[in-house]
């Protein structure tokens, strides 16, 4: 679609979406100083007078409806040519379905994106509009000063609650779509949006929509799956009776942390009671350090034999040893040996929560990085990094502290061998002010044998 420069005072920049009846572009507000969002209706559509109501009616939605999480229409008009547009709020993070393509959200992520599109469709809802078309593209973020914003968009569908008894034409997105919405003539409610957040929780946590094939994906707890389950009912009397209950329930998980499935307690034991005949073979095949873990502190190594590392014994109470992808750092290779230690893995993904531990993952391609795409820890103190020497490898420690003003503290750690053949990750979360990096890594072991092996 051509789109002149300029749209009455708003500078285009370029296209950030398209959809079947219109086209988005960024724009510049010179006279404000702020970015923008335009959307301006396809040509092929704009001489039909039913869309443009379509097009019209979204704008006095948008306008009608107050609320954090919704996206605003700041202002309308129409191109010489005639096509109308709309000026909105402009949402520099994406869209949700931006980060779906990289496969399923953390459990913690995914409950805190659909509470907000519910709290979103709740206020749609208390002032009579039902939005009839929630999919992954129109959820959107803000990444405003204060922290990110999911913002529901796109009301070209919605419609009125007085007029949903009886929609003649099915309409919306078939994988996010209640059941009875697609029946033509049937009668819908604020429970066919209920069902449509269920359908995008769903995706968020298995990484496909409801009845597609799903890959293995972050085990949410079974309190979760029945409020999910409970949202995609077929029949909308079992479902949620409305968005707000919906959000409520997803937000009295999140406080009371029910979100995530522990492994089952014989399980953990079970790994914990053969880390300590792995440690043993370690010591007695010779790795690359030697020192034996601190009074008071427990050894674990992963599944393969390849690493070990003693932590606390506080921290010591869960253990993840399966290994890890190189790829979060932005390394090309397969998953390597690596593993995870700490107090509640359930709550290791959020970054806020008060659970101590300790990943190490042990790389081929890091001695050839110079640059891994290490976290970055925003409302950190970011000390700055040292040099660090274990055993036979050397690196770079830095240390975020005081995170978000608490005692909550990050250290990134990048080692490389003398010879370059191999690497060691190692991320250290603390919460109660000391910093233990130092004794921690050096209890760090990698047995260069099995590694080589591998």
């Amino acid at each position: 679609m051509s789109i002149p420069p300029q749209v009455g005072r708003y500078r285009i920049a370029r296209s950030v979406g398209a959809g079947a009846f219109a086209t988005v572009w960024l724009a510049y507000d010179d006279e404000l100083q702020s970015p923008v969002a335009v959307k301006v209706l396809a040509d092929n559509w704009s001489q039909r007078a039913d869309i443009r109501g379509r097009f019209r009616q979204e704008a006095r939605f948008m306008r009608q409806v107050d609320s954090d999480h919704l996206v605003r229409v700041l202002d309308v008009g129409e191109l010489p040519d005639g096509r109308p547009y709309l000026v909105m709020t402009y949402a520099a993070g994406g869209t949700l379905a931006d980060r779906l393509d990289d496969g399923p959200m953390p459990v913690r992520d995914a409950l805190r994106v659909a509470a907000d599109i519910a709290r979103a469709v709740a206020v749609l809802h208390d002032n009579g509009v039902l939005h009839r078309d929630l999919k992954p593209s129109n959820v959107l973020f803000d990444t405003a000063a204060a922290g990110e914003r999911v913002l529901v968009a796109d009301l070209g569908l919605a419609k009125t609650l007085a007029h949903a008894s009886g929609f003649t034409v099915v309409a919306g997105t078939p994988a996010y779509m209640a059941p009875e919405q697609l029946a033509p003539g049937g009668g819908i409610d604020v429970r066919a949006d209920v069902y449509a957040i269920g359908a995008l929780t769903y995706h968020m946590l298995k990484g496909s929509p409801p009845g597609q094939p799903v890959a293995a994906t972050p085990r949410a707890s079974a309190a979760v799956e029945r409020a999910v389950r409970r949202a995609l009912h077929r029949d909308p009397d079992r479902r949620w009776p409305s968005a707000a209950a919906y959000a409520a329930a997803l937000e009295g998980l999140l406080a009371t942390r029910q979100v995530a499935a522990s492994p089952p307690a014989h399980l953990i034991r079970r790994s914990l009671a053969a880390v300590g005949t792995v440690a043993a073979a370690l010591v007695m095949a010779g790795s690359s350090t030697a020192s034996t873990a601190p009074h008071g502190w427990t050894r674990v190594g992963d599944v393969t034999g390849t690493v070990s590392v003693a932590v606390p014994d506080g921290w010591a109470r869960q253990l993840r040893d399966r290994g890890w992808d190189p790829a979060v750092l932005g390394l090309t290779e397969a998953r390597h040996p690596g593993l995870l230690i700490g107090a509640d893995l359930t709550e290791w993904s959020d970054v806020d929560s008060p659970t101590p531990g300790v990943f190490v993952g042990v790389s081929r391609a890091l001695p050839a990085t110079d640059r891994p795409a290490l976290p970055d820890h925003s409302g950190c103190t970011d000390a700055s990094g040292r040099a660090v020497t274990v055993g036979a490898l050397s690196g770079t420690v830095r240390h975020w502290a005081r995170c978000g003003g608490t005692e909550r503290s990050f250290s990134e750690v990048t080692l490389a061998g003398v010879e370059g053949s191999y690497g060691v990750y190692v991320q250290v979360k603390q919460t109660d002010g000391a910093d233990r990096t130092d004794e921690i890594l050096g209890t760090l072991r990698v047995d260069d044998s099995l590694l080589t092996q591998g």
